[in-house]
């Protein structure tokens, strides 16, 4: 017999449940898009019926969060991986291995890129342990920039801007292929030529 409590193991079997209710949910709104998870169809893949899935989560926007949760996790391990493991040494050479990495995230899962970075679902808000950790990655993400003289607001509006703005395209007008990420070194130069010009209002008042 085994040692564990069996409240132990209910535990490890609802977490094991709802990461599979979660990997589900991702199957389905990769097949029919992000709007439509209908928990009928949830139950199906997961075995059980609809109504049982609401013991699991609350609502439909619960599963949301916890896909959210999960896509700004993957999203953080992805660009500390691709980002800290560049051997460039040059900020130029490291701000086109970040734009590279975000868009190549982003572009890898196009229903994951709207969830994160788009409203999509009406009236969803992640919950505020959800949305910390998207708060954690955008503050790295601003610290990687701010290493190339990015920091003030309306600087690094730009340069989000610009990097959602290529995966916007890319996705849109040629999807699986890289007719706008061939133009993100060009981009980054772009930036970087801005960013070296532009007089950073915070400095003024240091």
């Amino acid at each position: 017999m085994s040692g564990q409590p069996n409240s132990d193991r209910r535990t490890v079997r609802r977490q094991e449940t709802r990461r599979e209710i979660v990997g589900a949910s991702w199957d389905l709104v990769r097949e029919h898009g992000l709007a439509g998870l209908a928990m009928r169809d949830l139950g199906e893949r997961v075995g059980m019926r609809a109504q049982s899935i609401y013991s699991y989560f609350a609502s439909k926007h619960e599963i949301y969060d916890a896909m959210f949760l999960e896509g700004y996790q993957a999203f953080a391990i992805w660009m500390a991986d691709a980002v800290d493991g560049d051997a460039a040494p040059d900020p130029t050479g490291a701000a086109r291995a970040t734009a590279r990495a975000f868009v190549e995230f982003c572009t890898s899962d196009p229903v994951r890129y709207q969830l994160l970075f788009q409203r999509t679902i009406p009236d969803f808000v992640p919950s505020p342990d959800s949305y910390a950790v998207a708060v954690g990655v955008y503050a790295e993400f601003r610290e990687r920039l701010s290493a190339i003289g990015v920091r003030d607001q309306a600087t690094l509006d730009l340069w989000t801007a610009m990097l959602t703005g290529i995966t916007d395209q890319q996705i849109s007008n040629d999807p699986g292929g890289d007719r706008w990420k061939q133009l993100i070194d060009r981009a980054v130069d772009m930036l970087l030529a801005d960013t070296r010009t532009h007089t950073n209002p915070e400095s003024e008042k240091a």
